[in-house]
């Protein structure tokens, strides 16, 4: 992947030359061209092609600010609520993450969320115990954090 990226800033540099532009605008228009032709010629690459991840990574950082403004309006609901009607609880939560990374990044995620909180991780990184504010089924959580931002570390990861 670092290789591709490399090829694709030669291929920009090599169309401002070329082009006998050395502005910005150049680049960027040789950079446009070379990932075209390097997206043409993926397969003639041994490893998948840089954009994939990187796009994925994109949709997990969308995906987690999409989670993060949902727990915060359900945090302010709770909190304005005149009663606390909460049912808060630890889950464990079983991961198919197989690097330390992954479940480092996961339980950053998991964390971050505003009412969930990764209080422990088992030592063979498979089992995250998670404390949540409010949590009516332990089951949906676990379906919510496996759908939501294990799936996209996953994608990322491929």
């Amino acid at each position: 992947m670092p290789f591709q990226l490399l090829l694709n800033i030669l291929l920009a540099f090599l169309w401002m030359f070329l082009a006998n532009s050395f502005s910005t605008s150049s680049f960027i228009i040789g950079y446009l061209l070379g990932l075209i032709a390097m997206f043409a010629m993926r397969r003639g690459f041994s490893t998948r092609f840089y954009l994939g991840p990187f796009i994925a990574l994109i949709r997990l950082f969308i995906r987690f600010l999409y989670e993060l403004v949902v727990a915060n309006l359900e945090v302010l609901s709770i909190i304005l609520k005149p009663r606390l009607d909460i049912k808060p609880g630890i889950f464990a939560y079983e991961t198919e993450l197989e690097h330390n990374w992954q479940v480092t990044l996961l339980s950053m995620l998991i964390t971050l969320t505003p009412g969930t909180l990764v209080v422990d991780i088992s030592d063979d990184n498979k089992t995250l115990y998670i404390h949540a504010l409010h949590m009516p089924e332990a089951d949906d959580a676990v379906a919510s954090i496996r759908n939501s931002f294990e799936k996209a570390i996953l994608e990322v990861s491929r």
